[in-house]
């Protein structure tokens, strides 16, 4: 008996560069991990995924390689990528016993054509009934609650792990997108290379990113704020501890998050003016992770002249739209990608 003969119900996924997240109708997120694989190199069997594979990741021996299969928002490796949907679903499929769902996966929105057949095959393997694709800044602004079939111009900027996607989003459709592969990654790198340059200290990306998420800010904070974090010192060898301060970080991730200032700049000078004039009233939305970043809305806001929103849950927004955009696919059809090609 196969695994999806029980009562058929509808999953929306995020496949997104750090984390997974799955969306089961009538039940909300059921599933939340980082997208990372452990493969047993000899069989090219799953050995784990999600958490398990993380804290594999840098520490396995030569016979099990742990990947994260997604490269700044593209698929880097297509088996990988499929072996891991593949045991997202069953999981899921296990655990609340679905029959042959509908699947609607949000994707970047630079995604090829090659890309796209490869995450609608792996999908369909897994035993969907279904596959819709939907841009990712798409799947952002329907999931935080921004009206996109209308015909009035809404402006997104999601800021994943690995890129950086702003879209202007009117009647169902990307009017104007810009992507960009400096993201949630790219500041992780820029504070273990700042630690390492100005602190003789050798961190690790798990470390990057906790300093980010407790510390990090785009402008300086009101007091400065300080963390103390360990590492390796670069001339023994031995851990060392060390007090960083919120400013120094700031001025680690300045380079990158003015490259997400700018990206935003570029899309809203290419906007047509009549949508131009929407946004002004409403003003831009921030989802993903990087919406989260200290005073980001702040500095967005003063270098566009515009009011700046952080949306709810800003890490959930993609998944949210997921579903959404499952609950209402008659009206919402238009913003997937696939579907408009069959048409």
């Amino acid at each position: 008996m196969s695994l999806f003969t029980f009562g058929s119900k509808d999953i929306g996924i995020d496949l997104g560069t750090a984390n997974i997240l799955v969306t089961l109708k009538g039940k909300g997120i059921v599933l939340k991990e980082p997208s990372v694989v452990a493969i047993d190199r000899k069989t090219g069997e799953i050995l784990a995924t999600g958490n398990e594979a993380k804290e594999m990741l840098g520490r396995t021996p030569e016979t099990i390689k742990a990947v994260r299969p997604l490269k700044d928002g593209v698929i880097a490796d297509f088996t990988a990528t499929q072996l891991m949907l593949k045991n997202i679903m069953k999981k899921v499929a296990k655990k609340y016993s679905i029959g042959r769902p509908r699947v609607v996966v949000g994707v970047p929105s630079g995604i090829t054509e090659v890309e796209e057949r490869a995450v609608e095959e792996s999908v369909m393997q897994a035993g969907a009934k279904e596959v819709y694709l939907i841009e990712e800044p798409m799947a952002a602004a329907i999931g935080a609650n921004l009206d996109v079939a209308e015909p009035s111009g809404n402006i997104i900027v999601d800021i994943g792990g690995g890129t950086t996607e702003v879209a202007v989003i009117s009647l169902g459709g990307i009017v104007v997108s810009h992507s960009i592969r400096v993201a949630g990654d790219e500041l992780d790198e820029d504070v273990v290379n700042y630690i390492k340059r100005e602190k003789n200290l050798a961190i690790g990306e798990t470390t990057a990113e906790q300093i980010k998420i407790q510390i990090g800010c785009a402008t300086p904070l009101m007091t400065d704020m300080p963390l103390e974090i360990r590492g390796r010192d670069l001339t023994d060898g031995l851990p060392r501890n060390i007090i960083i301060t919120s400013l120094e970080i700031q001025s680690a991730m300045q380079e990158s998050i003015h490259k997400i200032v700018d990206i935003v700049k570029q899309t809203l000078e290419k906007t047509p003016p009549e949508l131009a004039s929407d946004i002004m009233e409403k003003g831009i939305v921030l989802a993903g992770g990087g919406a989260l970043i200290n005073n980001l809305d702040k500095l967005i806001s003063n270098e566009t002249g515009m009011p700046v929103f952080i949306a709810e849950e800003p890490l959930d927004c993609v998944v949210r739209g997921t579903g959404k955009t499952l609950d209402d696919l008659e009206r919402l059809r238009t913003v997937l990608i696939n579907a408009r090609k069959r048409r």
